[in-house]
């Protein structure tokens, strides 16, 4: 398993919630905090882990519904609030709004800290692997990260990732990726990812899209939101089976 090789100053506050979540708090690399919300369903040493980053004008909110499926594959999970959003059912984000106040950039390209932060708290947490999922902007980031910083990651979800980060390019970031990678997107957006997905080596990358319609982003796993959900979910739940240990 690849280990973390660097440290960062994490200040973590825990608060207990409903149905086993937990309010989270840490701190990126510039001294911001971050906003998140952890679902735990195993203490095991070596449990898997997702860190879960949200899309444009989103929020921690968004994986309200899908981090509790999640858990019920076997993945601990972390969602956590990026600079650059909003909100998302309700939930508003509390890094933005923090960001805002301090006057810092909050463009998409100004989230790595925050996620990488959740990543570093991740593998804190487990001997196990971790996996990085992504949503729309933060699929891009994700797979740039994995590519540009490997010690990071073990596995790579990005729902609808494109060439979205100015000044970083995902394509050339994929080519670098030595982990699994699973794309999908909407059938109208395969055209945005065709030359990522392409850029990866081996075959251990999968991308999937209906034959029509679907959603952008992780919201595509939501059922309200998306009548092919199901067929997203099938997708993902076989490529995630790989990090569930069999006891």
């Amino acid at each position: 398993m690849v280990r973390v090789a660097f440290s960062m100053l994490l200040l973590i506050t825990s608060i207990g919630v409903a149905q086993g979540q937990e309010e989270l708090t840490l701190k990126a690399s510039d001294g911001l905090s971050i906003s998140a919300d952890v679902y735990r369903v195993s203490k095991a040493a070596d449990a898997p882990w997702i860190v879960l980053a949200h899309q444009a004008g989103s929020s921690r909110g968004e994986y309200r519904e899908i981090a509790p499926r999640l858990n019920q594959l076997g993945f601990n999970a972390v969602a956590v609030d990026q600079r650059s959003g909003k909100a998302f059912g309700g939930v508003r984000n509390g890094t933005a709004q923090r960001a805002a106040t301090r006057g810092l950039r909050r463009s998409y390209s100004s989230a790595v800290p925050d996620i990488e932060a959740a990543m570093v708290w991740a593998r804190k947490q487990t001997s196990g692997r971790v996996v990085l999922w992504g949503s729309s902007y933060s699929a891009a980031l994700a797979i740039w990260m994995a590519g540009n910083k490997p010690e990071l990651a073990d596995g790579v979800v990005a729902m609808s990732p494109g060439e979205y980060i100015r000044g970083r390019s995902i394509s050339k970031a994929a080519a670098k990726i030595k982990v699994p990678v699973l794309i999908t997107s909407p059938a109208s957006e395969r055209r945005k990812w065709r030359g990522i997905f392409k850029a990866i080596n081996g075959d251990r990358k999968i991308g999937f899209a209906p034959s029509s319609g679907g959603r952008h982003g992780s919201s595509a796993l939501i059922a309200s939101r998306n009548k092919s959900a199901d067929a997203y979910w099938k997708v993902v739940e076989t490529f995630l089976a790989k990090y569930v240990a069999k006891r």
